[in-house]
């Protein structure tokens, strides 16, 4: 007889999407959304960036998720033209971190310098920004002494995405770079958490035989709620048991670091293979994760 796995995911924006993918592999799919994103707006740090962009003291962009990407021309849309603003924008070497800001940035006719290739952390996001910073070194970079910094007088705008991409700012300031935040929206706890109190108490009954991780950011809340009920070390120790399946390696990094194993991380790191690759895997998985 097929086993019916029982998947537990998080997923906050696409969870309509995610409940069909998990049923369309022929699983029963519980989705409590642990996330939301709330949209700044024009801020003082947009309003910095736009100036920058006016006084043509910015050499390079980086663009790491669409929405954000869309919520920054929205913002800025309330207090300037949308045609001025993709003409700025296209006077800096442009950087995307993945497809989604790549598909944004090509509906706008703006063209992309370089595409971070995946998994598309901030270590392809620096490859790409090398890549683009070789290409105009003339302009980025001064001077002919071998000690030089390969992003050395480079001034670059980073578009957030819910909180700031510490490691790669550092990584970047290392090399030489002048790094500019520019925080678009952050991410919070749902207004309803109930949903998310509910599957942390099934997954300590030991409801669910697979836990599927989209973003990191769902591990640090879903942990943040159990600790508020008293349930974290409970609801580990239940995971545990669980295949738990991560969307790729910046996911998987943080839910290490919180204390639970990765025991699937597909090859590409996108939803749909996610969910397929993860559900074909964790028949084979799940009797040493129950054992652990």
């Amino acid at each position: 007889m097929t086993l019916l796995l029982r998947v537990l995911s998080f997923e906050s924006r696409k969870g309509d999407e995610m409940r069909s993918l998990i049923e369309r592999n022929g699983a029963s799919a519980t989705i409590a959304p642990a996330m939301k994103e709330v949209t700044l707006g024009m801020t003082e740090e947009i309003r910095t960036f736009y100036e920058r962009l006016t006084e043509g003291s910015l050499d390079l962009l980086v663009f790491l998720t669409g929405v954000g990407a869309e919520a920054l021309a929205a913002a800025i849309e309330t207090e300037h033209s949308r045609e001025e603003l993709l003409e700025l924008i296209q006077q800096c070497g442009i950087v995307v971190r993945g497809p989604k800001p790549f598909a944004v940035l090509r509906k706008w006719n703006v063209r992309v310098d370089a595409r971070a290739a995946e998994p598309n952390t901030w270590h392809e996001v620096v490859k790409s920004v090398l890549e683009v910073a070789e290409s105009e070194r003339a302009t980025v970079v001064t001077g002919d002494h071998a000690n030089v910094k390969p992003l050395s007088n480079c001034r670059i705008a980073v578009q957030e995405y819910g909180q700031p991409a510490f490691e790669l700012y550092s990584e970047l300031e290392t090399l030489g770079a002048e790094i500019l935040p520019v925080p678009i929206y952050k991410w919070a706890l749902p207004d309803d958490t109930s949903h998310v109190e509910a599957a942390i108490e099934a997954t300590i009954r030991g409801e669910f035989d697979v836990v599927l991780l989209t973003t990191a950011q769902h591990m640090v809340h879903v942990l943040q709620i159990a600790d508020l009920r008293g349930r974290k070390d409970d609801w580990l120790a239940a995971a545990r048991k669980c295949v738990v399946a991560s969307i790729g390696p910046t996911a998987s990094e943080r839910i290490v670091e919180c204390g639970l194993p990765v025991d699937f991380q597909p090859e590409h790191p996108h939803m749909g293979h996610l969910v397929r690759e993860a559900l074909q895997a964790a028949p084979d998985l799940l009797e040493s994760c129950r054992a652990r």
